[in-house]
C-alpha cells in the first residue's frame, strides 16, 4: 500500500523544501545499516529507519511512495562498480570476476543484502526484479563478454555453452555465499576455481 497516499510520483516536483541528498544518503546508509545488523527487509519499519537515519518519517514519505521502493534505491546504492578487467587473458579477466564475486560475499553489508534479497524473492517480486537488473544481469553479461572473447581467441573450445560455463564459475561463490555459511571464501578460491574449470575446456592442442 503507498505509503503518501496519492502524491505526486517521487521523480516529480514536491512542495516544501528541495530534496536533500545528503538526507537521502542518510536515508539509504541507515537502511544498510539495519540490514548489515541483521535485520530482515520484512521486520524494516518506517519508524525504525527514521530513527536509525535521525530523520522524521515525513521526510522519507516525500521520497519514497513505498518501502519497496526505498529498497530498491537501496539496491542500487549498495552495488559497488564493476572491476575493471586486465584484458590480457581469459583466465586472468576471471580471477578478477569472481574475486569481485568473493571479495562481495566476505563483506558483511554485501553478504547481507544478498540474503535479504533472496528471502524476498517470492514476497517481493519487485525487490528481485530490481536486484537481479542492477547486480545479477550486468556482472552475468561482462562473464559471458569474458568467455565469448576466450572462445574467439582460442583460449576456450569452440563448443562449449557459454551460458551453461558461466553458471560453473559463478556457482561455487554463490554456493558458499548463501547454502554454506560455515564454508569460507578463503583467499586464492578464484584461482582455485578458474584453473579447475579451465583445465577441462581448454582446446585440446593447448593442453
Amino acid at each position: 500500500m503507498s505509503l503518501a497516499g496519492s502524491r505526486p510520483h517521487r521523480d516529480l516536483p514536491t512542495r516544501g523544501r528541495p530534496r536533500s541528498e545528503a538526507v537521502e544518503r542518510a536515508i539509504i546508509e541507515g537502511v544498510m545499516k539495519l540490514i548489515e545488523e541483521g535485520v530482515p527487509l520484512a521486520d524494516l519499519s518506517i519508524e525504525r529507519i527514521a530513527r536509525t537515519a535521525g530523520v522524521g518519517k515525513a521526510t522519507i514519505y516525500r521520497r519514497w511512495d513505498n518501502k519497496e521502493d526505498l529498497f530498491v534505491d537501496v539496491l542500487r546504492a549498495a552495488e559497488p562498480e564493476g572491476p575493471e578487467l586486465p584484458g590480457t587473458s581469459l583466465r586472468e579477466d576471471l580471477v578478477v570476476l569472481l574475486e569481485s564475486l568473493r571479495q562481495r560475499g566476505v563483506a558483511t553489508r554485501s553478504s547481507a543484502i544478498l540474503r535479504n534479497v533472496y528471502a524476498q524473492i517470492k514476497s517481493s517480486p519487485k525487490i528481485w526484479a530490481a536486484y537481479h537488473s542492477t547486480v545479477v544481469a550486468p556482472r552475468r553479461r561482462l562473464g559471458l563478454e569474458v568467455l565469448r572473447r576466450g572462445q574467439e581467441n582460442g583460449e576456450l573450445r569452440g563448443d562449449v555453452d557459454i551460458e551453461l560455463m558461466n553458471d560453473i564459475f559463478v556457482g561455487p561463490l554463490l554456493v558458499r555465499s548463501m547454502l554454506r555459511p560455515d564454508a569460507e571464501l578463503e583467499e586464492g578460491l578464484a584461482e582455485q576455481v578458474v584453473d579447475t574449470v579451465l583445465e577441462g575446456l581448454r582446446p585440446v592442442s593447448s593442453r
